[in-house]
């Protein structure tokens, strides 16, 4: 806290409260409400999205060592509706800033060998798993819904795998890769509308593969809602490339190692909610809904 009375002493206001919320701190001066986080942003992507005329961010005020924005007042609206607006700005986000970067042959193939021993990994990783579950006279709940669900873990796995030959056999000879900004942090949290709309939290911010922000959304609300329109309405502005398209695919498609909670509710629930995402996963990408 002292941090922030000095750096509001230094703008000449005085402090009337804050409020710590989540890892922010939201301060109300006799001039203005700032939200302060103990991180700073790329400056090199603020000026990239500037040049851009991409302003969908609230007004930042200091950033350096830390950040200090305009707070933005929401307005409630229906979660669908908020990640309809959400899904059209990064949309917007993505196509605003893209470029093609420049690639040495090595890159890809490097990609290609970390996914490849993932799934090599995974799938060793279960089948140790299942040994143990099996060799249990009375096994656990997660036990047996991890036992029951094997053949389809193995199955997406699989698919992964050959997945990944189709996307490597399509970039493999290429020596560019679209790129764009990417907010690397997208959930419904991070996204504020009023009068207008704003993207929150951009301390992650970074170049890379708009993939990679379409998967974190995915991974952050598939429990919450039916991607299909939502990855429909991203299309619509902002076109997917096949080799995007597939590496998004293999991304959710493939299952993840389990984490070591002790709660045996906490094993089943996840377990649970791995077998849902695999399921959603093989319906958003099946050819009868590529189709439609």
């Amino acid at each position: 806290m002292n941090n922030i009375n000095e750096i509001i002493k230094k703008r000449n206001e005085k402090i009337k409260k804050y409020q710590k919320k989540g890892n922010v701190i939201i301060v109300e001066t006799d001039k203005g409400k700032y939200v302060y986080k103990d991180k700073e942003i790329n400056k090199s992507i603020i000026d990239y999205l500037n040049t851009r005329n991409f302003n969908y961010y609230p007004k930042i005020i200091e950033n350096d060592k830390y950040t200090l924005v305009k707070y933005i007042e929401e307005i409630e609206i229906p979660k669908e509706q908020k990640m309809n607006d959400l899904i059209k700005i990064v949309a917007l986000l993505h196509s605003k800033t893209t470029f093609y970067k420049e690639i040495n042959l090595d890159y890809y193939n490097s990609i290609y060998e970390n996914i490849d021993n993932n799934i090599k990994f995974l799938y060793g990783y279960y089948t140790d798993k299942i040994s143990i579950c099996e060799s249990k006279v009375f096994m656990s709940p997660s036990e047996y819904l991890l036992a029951r669900n094997i053949s389809k873990i193995y199955e997406n796995l699989e698919k992964s795998k050959r997945n990944l030959d189709k996307w490597h056999k399509i970039v493999k000879n290429k020596n560019k890769e679209r790129n764009s900004v990417i907010h690397n942090k997208l959930k419904l949290d991070h996204f504020i509308r009023n009068e207008n709309v704003y993207l929150i939290s951009w301390d992650k911010s970074k170049i890379g593969s708009p993939v990679f922000d379409l998967y974190k959304l995915y991974k952050n609300h598939f429990l919450d809602f039916d991607f299909l329109d939502i990855f429909k309405t991203y299309e619509k502005i902002y076109p997917l490339l096949e080799e995007e398209k597939i590496l998004l695919k293999i991304l959710i498609s493939t299952p993840e190692k389990l984490t070591n909670s002790n709660s045996e509710y906490n094993k089943t629930k996840e377990i649970n909610d791995m077998m849902i995402q695999i399921y959603k996963a093989e319906k958003l990408f099946s050819p009868e809904t590529s189709k439609s």
